[in-house]
């Protein structure tokens, strides 16, 4: 299950997740650090990990259900590996040491909110949706040392979308990441998200036929859904480095918890307003290594 509604917290925050987030700060501002000891980051790098999500089984859903988590984020010839939840995203513009950083790349993701994992039994009468692959252009930029020496002020946007026929439509994904170390060994994220989509993408989510032969009885109310704004929410992540160094790369444990909150015809929807929730949570926890 690739929800939605926490497509922000995995994009923003994953991507800023403790070894790879501290590598911007090793890279750009600790000079004496780097005298005493080579960062990992210096050059090329990879993290992979992998994890645990537990969210709700589709946008807007009150059942729960627990998902895989692969992360792999990277610097490999000067091209930036960022994840995104069931994709990546590439950035191209390299960053100067000690220097507000610029981002832009393209993003490819894997949506499959309402394609498996449907555990309401009204809703699912209503029938497993398509997987949708969307793509499009993610820009950023990232303000180094703004409460200390260490930490980062980070903005950011994807604007995507499917490729595959499924909704047919687009979504713009805009975040806001503040991000320090409060160790050596240790760091957190704090993001604020949101999202918005267009006409085609909210129809194929969103709305209700008025007639749905495959379910007489427990029929919902028919419900034409547009575009606007979906979601708003906010997570935090905390990153452990189980050596107690940060920049050295190996094993890291990754918690991350948020919340968000359904707006708009998202939150109208019956699926969400009759059979769910507008208030969705998200648990996630995983284990990354960097070399």
């Amino acid at each position: 299950m690739e929800s939605h509604t926490i497509r922000f917290a995995l994009g923003a925050i994953l991507a800023a997740s403790a070894t790879s987030v501290f590598a911007q700060d090793a890279e750009q501002g600790d000079a004496l650090l780097r005298e005493s000891h080579q960062s990992v980051y210096t050059g090329d790098w990879l993290s992979v990990g992998a994890g645990v999500v537990y969210s709700p089984s589709y946008d807007g859903s009150d059942d729960y259900v627990i998902s895989p988590l692969p992360i792999v984020q990277g610097k490999l010839g000067g091209i930036g590996i960022n994840p995104r939840p069931g994709g990546l995203a590439l950035d191209f513009i390299p960053d100067a040491d000690g220097e507000v950083a610029f981002s832009a790349g393209v993003a490819a993701r894997i949506n499959r909110n309402r394609a498996s994992q449907i555990k309401d039994p009204v809703v699912k009468l209503y029938g497993e949706l398509d997987t949708a692959v969307e793509v499009g252009p993610t820009l950023g930029v990232s303000f180094p040392a703004v409460l200390n020496p260490y930490d980062s002020l980070s903005f950011n946007v994807d604007a995507l979308w499917d490729v595959a026929g499924a909704h047919k439509g687009m979504t713009i994904n805009p975040s806001v990441t503040y991000f320090t170390p409060v160790s050596r060994g240790a760091a957190v994220s704090l993001s604020v998200s949101t999202g918005h989509v267009d006409d085609d993408y909210a129809d194929y989510y969103y709305s209700v036929p008025t007639l749905n032969t495959l379910a007489p009885e427990d029929t919902l109310p028919g419900f034409q859904a547009k575009g606007g704004f979906d979601s708003v929410g906010v997570n935090l992540l905390a990153g452990v480095d189980l050596d107690g160094d940060l920049t050295n790369g190996g094993f890291a444990l990754i918690v991350l918890g948020g919340y968000s909150k359904m707006l708009g015809d998202a939150k109208r929807t019956p699926f969400t307003s009759i059979r769910g929730d507008d208030d969705q949570w998200m648990l996630a926890a995983g284990v990354g290594y960097t070399f």
